[in-house]
Parts: structure tokens; C-alpha cells; sequence
């Protein structure tokens, strides 16, 4: 994936899948408290933070990893589940996956989606004694759509126990479909489950790298052996912990609903005009432009626009402010009005 960028005047960026809330309340005191004591190393155990996400999620502290992002962690996992050669993976599905799995020195297996949905039977089959593990992006990135219920369980019922199925889950906070399994009903379901999460999209701290791993407890410690020391750093623990507060919950709750109200009104408003969109449980949209995917992010950079390119497949638009929304549907009226 490569994102349209601008030469000129600052752009609107809409090829992060970054919010466009500010960190929630009192989280820029704490950053900023912070910096007083940056001589000090971060707890290397981040154990306010995991006590919290234990609490937050009903599991034991002994299932809980946190580091440097969810991305960051499913390297880790990956890493460690080790020596089997093999990870099977959906494509398109996010573009880190295969760069996590070379860096792990394993082998990508990946299985190409069913129209914009993993191909659930397929990558059942895919499997094999020589599988390491298997990852699912849900919602997927970079298509939006989510996993459904009796599918993947289906799925999980022939993946053999000693194969682990990593169930990605950083744009978890944007499903409002019921069919889509919480990935920590599948966990409690399934003892080769882990869950993956991150605090950089609906919390708004993407600069600061911080996510958590829920895993079965018998992979934590080798698991944990594979991460950077002093992971997360000293600010992104305290801003977790403080983004998990029963007081800011109400506020996160809303910013959601607004932003998945939000991505209905974009929807709408690009299938109104014309476009093809994939349905949506994240936080933004993808359109399968096909090979006009480039040419589409070309014209969008030139109108200070930022999107992200797929090559040959689609562009996928993050869910902006209203006014990056109204900015983005003008230029898509404009182009189509120019015969793009």
C-alpha cells in the first residue's frame, strides 16, 4: 500500500485510519505530567496496565501481553510460535502481515479473500502440519468487512489445538454488527485463540505505540521473551491505563457512535454518487477501484486529498471529521464530473 501524498499545502489525511478525535480527556495532562520524570526507565512489567486490562476483560493477568501496538505484538507472537515454516493469512488483508511473517522467518501462505471477506474454507485448507499459525484481520484491513459468527466457527473447528489463530482486532471498536464475533467470545471458546487490540485507533494514541495481546497462558512467557525491553514506554502506559478509566468511557462510547454514523453518512454518500463501496465495520471505506485505484489517489493528492492506494485492487478512505468527508465527496463529485 502506498498513500497519495501532497507537495504543497498541507493535506487532508485520510490514509492512516487515524481518528479524528484528540486523545480523550486528561490524557494530555498525563503526557505532558510525564515529562518530569522521562530520566526514569518505564515499568518493564507495564503491571498497572495489564491489571487494568485484566479487570477491563474478566481474564488473568497471565493472559495478557501489552507492547508496541498491536502490529508490533503480532510480530512478537508470530515470532515466538516458532519452528513451524508456514503462516497463513488472507489477501488482501493488512498490508504488515507479510513483512511480520519474513521478520519472523517463517513463509506467508496467503489465501485470497472471497470478494471482500476472507475465504474461511479456504484457509481451513490451507492448513497444514507444517502451519505455524494462522492470522485474522477483523474487521479486515483493508476491505472493512467482518468475520461472522457461525463462519468462524466453523473455521475454528477444524483448525487442529496446536495450531494458534491470532484474531487481529484493532478497528474492534467500530463493529456494530451483532453477527461479528467479540474476539474474546471466540478466546473463552477456543484454547488456541489469542486476541489482538490496540490503542491507536478509537483511543486516539497512535504515537505513543501501545496495544495488548490476550493469549492462551501457555504462550505468554515465550511470547514475552521475544519483545523489546522497556515496551510499552513509560507515557503510553499511563495513557492506557487512563484511556481504560470507567470516567472517560461514556466519551469514547460516543466518539464511536459518531464516527460509525459518520462512516453510514460516507457510504451513502460515495454509493450515491456512483462508486462501488464495500460494506464497513471499521473506520473507514474501501472502494474496489480496480486499476483505477492509483489514478484515483493521484487525483485525490492533487486536490489535498491523502488516501491510501492499492495497486491493480482498490483505495481504501479513512472516516474523517465531517468536513474532511464533505472535502472528500466534493472532489469525487468534481472527478467524476471530469470523467474519471
Amino acid at each position: 500500500m502506498t498513500p497519495a501524498t501532497a507537495v504543497d499545502t498541507p493535506p487532508v489525511d485520510l490514509s492512516m485510519n487515524e481518528t479524528p478525535y484528540p486523545p480523550l480527556p486528561g490524557i494530555r495532562r498525563i503526557v505532558a505530567d510525564g515529562a518530569a520524570t522521562l530520566q526514569r526507565y518505564p515499568d518493564r512489567t507495564s503491571s498497572a496496565l495489564v491489571a487494568a486490562l485484566a479487570a477491563r476483560l474478566a481474564v488473568g493477568p497471565e493472559s495478557i501481553l501489552v507492547g508496541p501496538g498491536s502490529a508490533g505484538l503480532c510480530q512478537h507472537l508470530v515470532q515466538s510460535l516458532g519452528p513451524r515454516p508456514e503462516v497463513v493469512h488472507a489477501a488482501l488483508s493488512f498490508e504488515g502481515y507479510p513483512l511480520i511473517v519474513r521478520n519472523a522467518g517463517a513463509t506467508a501462505v496467503p489465501v485470497p479473500l472471497d470478494g471482500y471477506d476472507h475465504d474461511l474454507p479456504a484457509m481451513a485448507d490451507a492448513v497444514t502440519d507444517r502451519t505455524r499459525c494462522v492470522l485474522l484481520c477483523h474487521p479486515n484491513n483493508p476491505t472493512g468487512t467482518a468475520l461472522r459468527r457461525a463462519e468462524v466457527r466453523a473455521f475454528l473447528d477444524r483448525i487442529p489445538a496446536d495450531v494458534p489463530v491470532i484474531v487481529d482486532e484493532a478497528y474492534r471498536e467500530f463493529v456494530t454488527d451483532p453477527d461479528a464475533p467479540d474476539g474474546m467470545e471466540l478466546f473463552r471458546a477456543y484454547d488456541n485463540v489469542c486476541v489482538l487490540r490496540t490503542f491507536s485507533k478509537a483511543y486516539g494514541l497512535a504515537a505513543l505505540r501501545v496495544g495488548y495481546a490476550v493469549v492462551p497462558p501457555r504462550l505468554l512467557p515465550a511470547a514475552a521473551l521475544t519483545g523489546a525491553v522497556f515496551f510499552p514506554n513509560a507515557l503510553a502506559q499511563a495513557a492506557a491505563v487512563a484511556s481504560l478509566a470507567p470516567e472517560v468511557t461514556p466519551e469514547l462510547t460516543r466518539r464511536c457512535a459518531d464516527l460509525v454514523a459518520a462512516r453510514a453518512g460516507l457510504i451513502d454518500a460515495l454509493r450515491g454518487l456512483g462508486l462501488t463501496v464495500a460494506p464497513s465495520e471499521a473506520n473507514f471505506v474501501w472502494l474496489p477501484l480496480g486499476e483505477r485505484a492509483v489514478p484515483f489517489a493521484d487525483r485525490a493528492r492533487a486536490a489535498g486529498i491523502l488516501v491510501m492506494a492499492l495497486p491493480g485492487a482498490g483505495v481504501r478512505i479513512t472516516v474523517g471529521s465531517d468536513e474532511a468527508n464533505d472535502r472528500l465527496c466534493a472532489f469525487v463529485r468534481a472527478a467524476l464530473a471530469e470523467g474519471f
